[in-house]
């Protein structure tokens, strides 16, 4: 079993009933046990949705499933993306025996028992073999090497999937003998064209049951990309409509089969820029209950996690800085945690460093700083840079002055002399005027000492 954000399904890597004889190399019909998402998965080209900048004409991708010259391939996307359908039309187009592995399961002693099975198949039956390998990341450096022999002799075609960057995750020799193409999440036209064809398709509910327009929405929105998921999903809410003997499927059947409820949150619209400018002005105003609100709706709405933590990050220097130093180090921890481990394991660090950021002290003092040294700058105020700050490096750079004069602040006890570091068109310019809110507290008794002495102030 593989859990997933919304559902528990059944994983679905077992290869299709071998071929033999005059079929060899055609698809195979699925039992009408089978989950909604293997029975829809697509059997040719035609049906396959989305991935089109790798499918259009010419395309590697359309050129190998077409039958070309093959080439092992690594699939790297997100789930529900079509990585183990494009493997079977591999297998499918070239007329290969497949086989499919999971790296979560698979050792190097089964890896190396499928290859020798392939080179027995190839030696004797002149059969080869299409090797499929989910999450082949997940594969030690160990039993990658296990597959260079066998990839490179093409005692198997490899396609491996992976929802990691192969280029940190697959070695470099596996990495050079394969094609690498990067699938895209489905978009919501394509998720809606899938839920529509699983409507209507007699491989899948035959056009039993109709869908409301909300119903739709949710399900969609629910998917994230994911057409496993949607299919996953509209299945539940099939068989809970048909336990009821009802015609259609509305948006109460779909949420009280995924427990998850309808969010009235249009990413491209209003509520965007609505709902996003709430969390952050509910986090400056540190009530911390909305903020989790917020963040919560945007989250259950389908909100891409690294827009919410790049704001985070935002948030941490704009309206907390200096005031406390570690919000930064939270938001950039959480932004990394992110990518790192995905949704929806990714929402509790996103809901940490929103409690952080929200309990934190205020101050606004590094946007203020910044932005008025820039202001100054693009009005013209920028000089030349004292001679004693400039390079000394360079042969000709003590006949023009540069570097003479300058005093070394360790040389001094406490660690701080008098000296001029502006040009002279800034000197006396204050920037940074820390607040007396939380660790700015101590920086605005301390910076003011620091400019009398560096400006020889008393």
């Amino acid at each position: 079993m593989a859990q997933d954000e919304l559902f528990t399904v059944n994983a679905d890597l077992a290869p299709p009933p071998e071929p033999t004889g005059s079929n060899a190399g055609e698809p195979q019909a699925d039992p009408a046990s089978s989950p909604l998402a293997v029975r829809m998965r697509p059997r040719s080209l035609d049906e396959v949705v989305g991935q089109q900048h790798l499918l259009r004409e010419g395309a590697p991708l359309r050129r190998l499933v077409e039958g070309a010259a093959p080439a092992s391939v690594l699939l790297y996307g997100p789930p529900g993306t079509g990585k183990t359908t494009l493997a079977n039309l591999v297998s499918i187009a070239t007329g290969r025996r497949f086989v499919a592995m999971s790296a979560l399961s698979a050792g190097v002693k089964e890896v190396r028992g499928v290859i020798e099975e392939a080179r027995r198949r190839r030696q004797y039956n002149a059969e080869n073999t299409v090797l499929f390998i989910d999450e082949v990341h997940r594969f030690s450096k160990t039993q990658q090497d296990a597959l260079l022999g066998a990839v490179e002799d093409r005692t198997v075609l490899l396609v491996a999937a992976t929802t990691e960057n192969p280029s940190f995750s697959v070695v470099s020799p596996l990495l050079s003998r394969s094609l690498v193409l990067q699938l895209r999440p489905l978009t919501d036209d394509d998720i809606t064209r899938l839920l529509e064809r699983a409507l209507a398709d007699e491989r899948g509910l035959g056009g039993e049951l109709t869908l409301s327009e909300d119903a739709r929405a949710h399900l969609v929105r629910l998917a994230g990309g994911d057409a496993r998921r949607a299919l996953t999903a509209l299945e539940a809410a099939a068989d809970a409509a048909s336990a009821t003997e009802a015609k259609a499927i509305d948006l109460a059947i779909v949420e009280s089969t995924v427990d998850k409820a309808a969010v009235r949150y249009d990413r491209d619209g209003d509520q965007h820029y609505d709902v996003i400018s709430a969390f952050i002005k509910s986090i400056r105003g540190s009530d911390v209950d909305a903020a989790l609100h917020y963040l919560a709706r945007m989250i259950e709405a389908g909100e891409d996690p690294r827009f919410l933590a790049r704001r985070l990050v935002v948030h941490a220097s704009e309206d907390i800085g200096m005031a406390d130093p570690t919000a930064l180090q939270a938001a950039v921890a959480a932004s990394h945690a992110v990518q790192f481990i995905g949704m929806p394991e990714g929402r509790l660090a996103l809901a940490q460093a929103t409690i952080h950021l929200a309990t934190a002290p205020k101050s606004n003092a590094v946007i203020t700083g910044i932005d008025a040294a820039l202001a100054d700058v693009r009005a013209g105020l920028a000089g030349t840079v004292p001679p004693h700050l400039r390079d000394g490096h360079y042969a000709g750079a003590k006949k023009l002055g540069n570097a003479q004069g300058y005093r070394y602040p360790h040389n001094v006890p406490e660690g701080v002399l008098a000296q001029q570091y502006p040009p002279d068109e800034l000197v006396g310019r204050d920037y940074y005027e820390p607040t007396q809110r939380g660790a700015e507290r101590t920086l605005a008794e301390r910076v003011p000492k620091l400019r009398r002495t560096i400006r020889g102030e008393k």
